[in-house]
């Protein structure tokens, strides 16, 4: 390979993405003029994809980190046939496919959305145990590499820390990735901030590392080869690269290694864009256009990506043919559509806490569901998740037959690892931790939204009835901040997420059937730990499991005394049997009462207005209970109904008490509901 030319396609690079950035005004152009050089050899060498099917499933992946690093990347996927130069042009603008942090757009070659230093390379982490997963299940032929770009901000985050523990552990030798190290942030230089030694770092967490001239290509090209060769641990190339690479001043002056090249336009930040793009041998007048031998470099990697990709196709072909029953398994991991489980045959035990209901639909999916993997960050054994656990193994390194991942304390980066598992395809991702440390995986559920992935969040301990362990541990806003996203739309215009708190036992098997079936976004289940009271059939003669399947459509009447009743109760979880205890003294009175049972509101509001009049009508009083903030529920009271729930953090105590103390009883609901019902008249 002549770096002649090869280095020639790296400042073409350069000089498409400080183009793009100059056009926007707006923009990080020094990252992506250093990083060039990296990912024009990855892409001209050793990425391996179809060019005709950006789909394939076996193709390698390359996970971008640093989203504001967007221009190289479309720069590059520009080269490679999948973005047209408008495109470029049209960077950061409306309608555009190249946002200022890409997006994921498979079609497109991006593999994955980011934008939050950090958990780019981490879904890399999730893609290689994907990757692991079904090897070890269809065999090596179907192995591919996972390619990873990380830079200094990326290596700061906290969420590095647990990616790069696990993937060391895990010893995933087909991961690769490359540390942009140009030593300069968007405010300081990177010596200003640590003087940690990456490397050994690394190292002790069991990678491979070389460190090399991140801008010399005869050195990426030998560390990419040597990454090729590893089969033991993950590998990190340490790339010194210089920010701005090839920035002048007007008068020629070199401008690298500049602090202002980081997150604005070269003109903005001191340089000369039309000098700069002379220096890199393009057209200062003209910069959006490739030069005639680098599109000759593209197109003949291109031509051999083709022929590479036909031949791993035969290859498939020949193996489906040998086994056809594997081959319709792989087929069906891939199909995006929900497994089949039979739901219906799941029986559950009365009265129990709805993580133990939970723990039994695992069991049931563990045995049923093959290409599913569960993980806890260390709460296996409390959040019930063990039940999966119990009819498979723990993945190891070496050994990826199981299914379970132990992630250890990381919440966040078990959640962005679950995404890098949804990305690859071909496995069902789940992850299980108390409710309050949804706060720790907030950003990476947000990407889980985002990108419309089906990822399954297994949340438990939802209510301060944690008791004894105390505030720390109680979530009360929790639930109403994921509701939030409830509310919110996705690109494809619907909820971008769906969140079950399941009332009882059996409806918490539906709330699993509804995760598991949703395909289009995120599933959050939200579980307790203290028992509760079995819901009561309301029709005589039809089960209470049947009476639960109208979950599916969000919300539903589980008691109703009359056609016209006086007042309408509605809640979520545990708390709708303490309103049940409540109608019952109500009724003493004289109250018609109908209770509800709303475990998403999101799904709810979906349905035909009709249905959701029949079971919040309007114009009657409602009433509603809430273990979080009372605005969990304002939208199902409405303005002039009235919800009851926690304004303060909780207190160490038993369950039992903290019930008593905080009102969460059915004498409470009767006082409360009452004197409601005499300020509405």
């Amino acid at each position: 390979m002549s770096n002649s030319v090869t280095n020639k396609a790296a400042d073409n690079i350069r000089i498409l993405s400080a183009a793009m950035v100059e056009r926007a005004k707006s923009g990080h152009p020094g990252g992506a003029m250093g990083g060039a050089d990296f990912v024009n050899i990855l892409y001209t060498e050793f990425l391996k994809y179809d060019p005709n099917d950006p789909k394939w499933i076996n193709r390698d992946r390359f996970f971008m980190d640093p989203g504001h690093m967007s221009p190289m990347l479309y720069s590059v996927l520009h080269m490679a046939g999948f973005y047209k130069m408008e495109d470029l042009e049209n960077f950061r603008q409306w309608g555009s496919p190249t946002p200022g942090h890409p997006e994921v757009d498979f079609d497109r070659g991006v593999e994955n959305t980011s934008g939050p230093l950090g958990q780019g390379h981490t879904m890399a982490v999730g893609a290689a145990i994907a990757e692991r997963f079904l090897a070890a299940r269809f065999g090596d032929w179907m192995s591919h590499d996972i390619y990873a770009f990380i830079s200094d901000g990326g290596i700061q985050e906290e969420i590095a820390q647990g990616a790069g523990r696990i993937a060391g552990h895990l010893g995933l030798s087909n991961l690769v990735m490359f540390y942009d190290a140009n030593d300069i942030q968007l405010s300081t230089t990177v010596g200003e901030v640590t003087g940690e030694d990456t490397a050994a770092k690394y190292e002790a967490w069991g990678w491979k590392v070389v460190t090399i001239d991140g801008n010399d290509a005869d050195q990426i090209r030998e560390a990419l080869k040597q990454s090729q060769a590893e089969t033991e641990k993950p590998f990190l190339i340490i790339g010194k690269t210089i920010m701005g690479k090839g920035a002048v001043t007007e008068s020629g002056e070199s401008f690298e290694k500049m602090v202002s090249t980081h997150g604005q336009p070269l003109s903005n930040a001191g340089a000369s864009f039309a000098k700069t793009v002379e220096n890199l041998g393009g057209d200062g007048e003209n910069p959006f256009r490739v030069f005639d031998e680098v599109k000759d470099l593209y197109a003949s990697r291109k031509a051999e990506l083709a022929a590479y990709a036909a031949d791993k196709k035969a290859e498939h072909e020949a193996w489906s043919k040998a086994n056809p029953e594997l081959s319709a398994k792989l087929d069906g991991f891939f199909s995006g559509k929900a497994p089949e489980v039979d739901y219906d045959l799941i029986e559950q035990k009365l009265g129990v806490a709805t993580r133990a209901a939970s723990a039994t639909v695992l069991g049931v999916l563990a045995e049923q569901v093959e290409n599913m993997i569960v993980s806890s960050a260390d709460l296996s054994n409390s959040d019930k998740t063990d039940a999966f656990l119990k009819k498979t193994k723990a993945l190891e390194k070496g050994d990826f037959s199981g299914a379970f991942l132990q992630a250890g304390v990381c919440e966040l980066t078990m959640a962005s690892i679950a995404n890098g598992m949804a990305l690859h395809g071909g496995v069902i991702p789940a992850v299980g931790t108390f409710f309050v440390f949804s706060d720790y995986m907030k950003p990476a559920v947000r990407l889980s939204a985002l990108m419309e992935l089906p990822v399954k969040y297994i949340w438990t301990h939802d209510a301060f009835r944690v008791g004894e362990d105390g505030p720390t541990h109680q979530p009360v806003e929790q639930e109403a901040q994921i509701r939030l996203m409830e509310k919110l739309k996705n690109h494809s215009h619907k909820m971008s997420l769906l969140a079950l708190r399941p009332a009882d036992a059996d409806e918490t098997t539906v709330a699993w059937r509804m995760a598991m079936e949703n395909i289009d976004t995120p599933s959050a289940l939200i579980f307790s730990r203290q028992n509760i009271q079995a819901l009561p059939s309301m029709n005589e003669g039809v089960s209470r499991y049947e009476e639960s399947k109208q979950a599916e459509k969000g919300a539903y009447i589980v008691q109703k005394d009359a056609e016209d009743v006086d007042l309408v109760m509605v809640a979520s979880g545990s708390e709708v049997a303490t309103l049940i205890a409540g109608a019952e003294l109500l009724r003493k009175d004289g109250v018609k009462v109908q209770i509800v049972s709303a475990p998403s509101e999101g799904l709810f509001r979906t349905q035909d207005k009709a249905y959701q009049l029949e079971v919040i009508p309007a114009g009657k009083p409602v009433f509603g209970l809430t273990a979080g903030l009372p605005v969990t529920l304002e939208g199902l009271v409405g303005p002039f109904g009235k919800a009851i729930g926690l304004d303060h953090f909780g207190f160490s105590a038993p369950a039992g008490v903290l019930d008593e103390k905080f009102g969460f009883t059915g004498e409470n609901v009767y006082k409360e509901a009452t004197a409601f019902l005499s300020e509405s008249k």
